[in-house]
């Protein structure tokens, strides 16, 4: 029998073109007012999960704010443990409840860096974190929701191991192009439209000039 593993949802805001960011890491796409629907949804979910590219370019707090309610358990995804000492994630991890996913590979000095913070550290994976052990993992530990708010690298690894249960996104009223520019899916991406997981429109909202389009995988 498979074990349990917690109710995925994938969030972003893309771009008409399917862009979550410039080539040169703008990604400024949302509105005061869908932040503002992005923050109630953390508030109600138990983790939320970044990989460690999300860090470096945007160095996030990951915490509720614009509305009330707890701040979720923040997860990140760091095979080798490069996590800056001066992120705002390891510098208020005194303040908010914090894992950082790494794998075997990780060095010692990475990791005896990590263990200076009140973080949790969990092994998992032999070259990089092997997300669906991750997951059973994090259940046990009683997280039971999980909100991605990674780049188009960490949606593809929950994508092609179908590791989510729900997409939700931003349509935003911007054109990016570019080859660079980073798209809500990176990786390899699928050869056949028939090896994508299928989908179903689960509703739809309009704020003003942005629409929020949420599915779920069937």
């Amino acid at each position: 029998m498979e074990k349990s593993k917690p109710y995925v949802i994938l969030s972003a805001a893309i771009s008409v073109d399917g862009k979550i960011a410039t080539k040169t890491g703008d990604s400024k796409l949302s509105s005061k007012q869908d932040s503002v629907r992005l923050h109630k949804i953390r508030s109600k979910v138990d983790a939320i999960l970044v990989g460690k590219n999300t860090v470096l370019r945007d160095d996030p707090l990951l915490t509720v704010r614009y509305t009330k309610g707890k701040n979720p358990i923040r997860i990140i995804l760091d095979s080798h443990g490069t996590i800056s000492k001066k992120s705002k994630i390891l510098q208020t991890s005194d303040k908010v409840p914090t894992i950082i996913a790494v794998s075997k590979k990780i060095s010692k000095s990475n990791l005896e860096k990590l263990h200076k913070f009140p973080v949790e550290i969990i092994i998992v994976g032999k070259n990089s974190v092997n997300i669906k052990l991750l997951l059973n993992k994090l259940y046990d530990r009683k997280i039971k929701t999980i909100l991605v708010e990674g780049g188009g690298t960490v949606n593809w690894e929950f994508i092609k191991h179908e590791l989510f249960n729900e997409l939700m996104i931003t349509l935003s009223p911007f054109l990016i192009g570019g080859n660079n520019a980073i798209s809500l899916v990176q990786g390899q991406g699928f050869k056949k439209i028939t090896n994508s997981p299928n989908l179903r429109l689960k509703s739809f909202k309009r704020l003003k000039n942005h629409l929020v389009l949420c599915y779920v995988k069937v």
